[in-house]
């Protein structure tokens, strides 16, 4: 079985979750089974090997999941994208909107430069708001977008139209 079906097999629908009519795509059950999640990293690793990648970039928490071990994997530093104020060093911030209001994210102002071309990491592409605020954290140091890569994608949401502008590179293990 391929591992977007073994993906589709485990990955939970809870409902109603965090707000009524959402339908939650929970990964929980991958981080129980350490075998897929080996088969999952590989996967990963395979779609983003030829990108001209110097960097990843990982947006806080999920992105931190595989963001971390995809880095080691294949032998690249890994960038932290945290929320604004967790962050202990000069850092540069990005705002964005979410569907309820502002939110702002940062990251170390050293960790990219002009000759980086950064693969940015997360679980799941939705409307691309946080994915596109990182994005136009990573431009503004000068840096490129190799491209971006997601567990899962909602495609339905349409969140590539907002990412296609930084890299035509937008890769996923399963889309819903």
């Amino acid at each position: 079985m391929n591992i977007e079906n073994r993906l589709r097999q485990e990955i939970r629908d809870v409902h109603d979750f965090p707000i009524p009519g959402i339908v939650f795509k929970d990964i929980t059950p991958l981080m129980m089974n350490p075998e897929l999640s080996r088969d999952m990293l590989e996967a990963l690793s395979n779609q983003v090997k030829d990108l001209g990648i110097t960097k990843i970039a990982g947006i806080e928490s999920r992105g931190f999941l595989m963001g971390y071990p995809l880095a080691m994997m294949l032998d690249l530093p890994f960038i932290l994208i945290r929320k604004k104020g967790k962050l202990p060093y000069h850092k540069v911030t990005q705002s964005y909107a979410l569907e309820y209001g502002l939110a702002e994210i940062e990251m170390h102002q050293d960790a990219v430069d002009a000759n980086d071309r950064v693969l940015i990491h997360d679980d799941l592409l939705a409307t691309g708001g946080s994915a596109h605020a990182a994005a136009q954290l990573i431009t503004s140091q000068n840096a490129q977008i190799a491209g971006f890569s997601f567990i899962i994608e909602l495609s339905f949401l349409n969140g590539k139209e907002k990412l296609t502008p930084f890299s035509e590179h937008i890769l996923n293990l399963v889309a819903y």
